[in-house]
């Protein structure tokens, strides 16, 4: 198959969803299918070697998260150009937004089937943003909209599927779940990592993710300064930006936690990412926004435990006590999961190395289930032409 993938953000930005539609972009070539990569703009660097074809439109940088691009593909007519001369049986769209906006266009104007997947709390963004209820259940039923003029509908868990629902969707779902790459790390990169980031031996917590509030980075914070008060040494490493970064040191220094906490900006490099989940001593994610936790997956391939607050859809993979450990969402219950943790550490080992039997799935098995659904929905997909598709068929065969 010829499946084109519509996103928002990809290299180098590796947050979550982009991270996801990198995996797909390299796995589904092994898999014998040809793949094609929708996105804004990029610094991606040196491209030799990709097994996709990366095709950029002119891009913008996001106001509220900057490190973030959007743009309007419909919009940039050499990009336009180089699309018209790649063929695709399917497109996938990875955001309800630009990329939704450019799936529905070539699905339309080439008469082929649409995925999309939904992975984020929109919500939750829009009331931050613009402050307004009304405004941001308006938006959001602008991104129901688009869920509801695709041939099929992926969430990565049950409980997002359910969050979908809430939101008004009200057509047909499938659960797709993501996937862990299998790696390894070595002592001297975990030995590197806590050079470069002055850890010493001390018990290390690690966050990985976007440093913005909606993480409930703040009961990290609270937990960490109770577990201060006990007097014991220890590292609070939050890997990543975002837009809240300086409150968060803020906050931080406003409750004691200056000389133990760590900011390591944003690390592209997937070495010594894999180096700082091997080096912690648990995994620390009491999001309650996140409708799939990668780094909770990526954390156990590196056979560190995770807490997460039960009942979130982050915590959908671990057992208390058995692969991970759960906790209320408040900040009194995430110490006392910390302090279960770091207070018997030989047992916290083997919850770990419970975690990485039972909590990664592979890539390849993740997408090798994606493409027999792309396959199938390709198969029983009944195309209604419309002028724009007839217009495409034309000038397609002028070309010839």
């Amino acid at each position: 198959m010829r499946i084109g993938l519509m996103t928002d953000t990809f290299l180098p930005v590796v947050d979550g969803v982009g991270r996801v539609v990198v995996a797909y972009a390299n796995t589904l070539p092994t898999l014998g299918h040809q793949v094609t990569v929708s996105a804004p703009m990029y610094d991606t660097g040196h491209r030799g070697g990709y097994p996709f074809e990366l095709v950029e439109y002119t891009g913008f940088r996001v106001p509220t998260t900057p490190q973030y691009k959007t743009g309007a593909a419909s919009m940039d007519a050499h990009y336009k150009k180089r699309m018209d001369m790649i063929g695709l049986d399917l497109v996938h769209a990875h955001s309800p937004f630009a990329a939704g906006r450019e799936a529905l266009r070539l699905s339309r104007q080439r008469c082929i089937p649409m995925v999309s997947t939904f992975h984020s709390k929109y919500y939750e963004d829009f009331l931050k943003v613009t402050r307004s209820e009304t405004i941001s259940r308006a938006l959001l039923s602008n991104i129901i909209s688009h869920y509801e003029k695709c041939d099929e509908v992926w969430t990565v868990s049950q409980s997002s599927a359910q969050v979908l629902r809430e939101y008004g969707f009200k057509g047909p779902v499938q659960v797709v779940t993501n996937g862990t790459q299998q790696r390894q790390t070595t002592q001297q990169a975990v030995d590197a990592v806590s050079a470069r980031f002055d850890l010493g031996s001390l018990p290390m917590l690690l966050f990985v993710g976007q440093l913005n509030w909606k993480k409930n980075i703040l009961r990290i914070l609270e937990a960490a300064a109770k577990l201060r008060q006990d007097g014991g040494g220890f590292r609070l490493v939050l890997a990543g930006q975002g837009p809240d970064e300086a409150a968060i040191i803020k906050k931080a220094g406003d409750l004691g936690l200056s000389d133990q906490l760590v900011m390591t900006g944003m690390i592209g490099d997937t070495a010594t990412l894999d180096a700082l989940y091997r080096r912690a001593d648990l995994f620390v994610f009491p999001s309650l926004y996140d409708t799939f936790s990668l780094v909770i997956r990526e954390a156990a391939a590196m056979g560190t435990p995770s807490v997460a607050v039960s009942g979130s859809s982050a915590a959908e993979c671990i057992q208390h006590e058995v692969n991970g450990f759960l906790c209320q969402d408040s900040a009194d219950s995430l110490y006392q999961a910390i302090r279960a943790a770091l207070d018997n550490p030989e047992r916290a080992r083997e919850i770990g190395e419970q975690a990485r039997r039972t909590i990664p799935v592979p890539w390849e098995e993740v997408i090798k289930d994606a493409a027999a659904r792309y396959e199938n929905l390709v198969e029983r997909f009944v195309c209604k032409p419309r002028a724009r598709h007839r217009r495409y068929q034309r000038k397609i065969n002028k070309a010839k």
